[in-house]
């Protein structure tokens, strides 16, 4: 089996992790390839050739949106050791290493399968893991967004932006701005306004199927992401079509998985 490797750069404690990983991967008969970059930071001499049967993230949430985009430009599936300080979207703890390498060498394992999404604006498209924000960039002004369902008028929110989020990204941006904690196994898209000055602000879940169209509704331009990466900026009467993304993204698992245990256990409510 050969993993390809996305670190968190900057931490000390984490590209040592990653290195005690790819000795015991070796170990284990495994093949381990990182980018030139990653590499370097991990402080060992791995290969950059090939098309990875696995992705793996060391760090947090961050890296593992990283580590995302990576397994949607291959195909595969991917896990994550959390070194952060959440690590909501995190499979394992650095103490699983040795269970997690001989899992991977035996292939004992199974997949699971997430909704991803997708947004469009001005001819460019983009794929993530956890949602589309489109928010204001000025600072001091709110920014108004014409929203359609599936070609029929919904509503118009005068706010500071709008998340669009799959159930996986209910437990991050979205979940801050007020919205729900939505099982990750199910199927659906969440629209949270942030900061509403509009009547109706609640979180409208809608059927992973819908398109979602948001159109920038007066002279002031709003920013445009995914996953946090900057897709673009629009003006007015410019639109963001938004949709589930054509392919799912794989999650690796090596053992029963509880949504509720796992709310209890990241966000220490226990």
């Amino acid at each position: 089996m050969k993993v390809r490797l996305v670190v968190h750069e900057g931490r000390q404690d984490v590209s040592g992790f990653a290195h005690q990983f790819i000795e015991s991967a070796y170990r284990a008969g495994l093949s381990v390839i990182a980018d030139e970059a990653m590499a370097k930071t991990v402080g060992v001499d791995v290969a950059n050739t090939g098309i990875p049967d696995m992705v793996v993230a060391v760090g947090g949430d961050g890296t593992m949106l990283a580590a995302v985009q990576v397994a949607f430009a291959h195909g595969v599936p991917l896990f994550g050791f959390n070194l952060g300080t959440i690590g909501f979207l995190t499979e394992v703890e650095p103490d699983d290493l040795e269970m997690v390498v001989n899992a991977l060498a035996e292939g004992s394992f199974t997949t699971v399968s997430r909704m991803g999404i997708t947004a469009a604006l001005n001819g460019n498209s983009v794929s993530g893991l956890n949602d589309v924000v489109v928010e204001k960039i000025d600072t001091l002004r709110l920014v108004q967004l014409e929203v359609e369902v599936d070609g029929e008028p919904f509503v118009t929110y005068r706010a500071d932006g709008l998340i669009v989020a799959t159930p996986t990204g209910s437990t991050a941006y979205s979940f801050s701005a007020g919205g729900p904690l939505v099982d990750h196994s199910i199927e659906a898209i969440l629209l949270t306004p942030v900061a509403s000055h509009s009547l109706f602000a609640r979180t409208m879940v809608l059927s992973p199927d819908a398109t979602i169209r948001v159109t920038v509704n007066r002279e002031r331009p709003v920013r445009v992401s995914v996953d946090k990466e900057r897709l673009g900026e629009a003006d007015t009467e410019e639109v963001v079509e938004i949709t589930r993304s054509a392919d799912p993204i794989r999650f690796v698992r090596f053992g029963p998985h509880s949504f509720p245990r796992a709310v209890t256990e990241k966000f220490r409510l226990g």
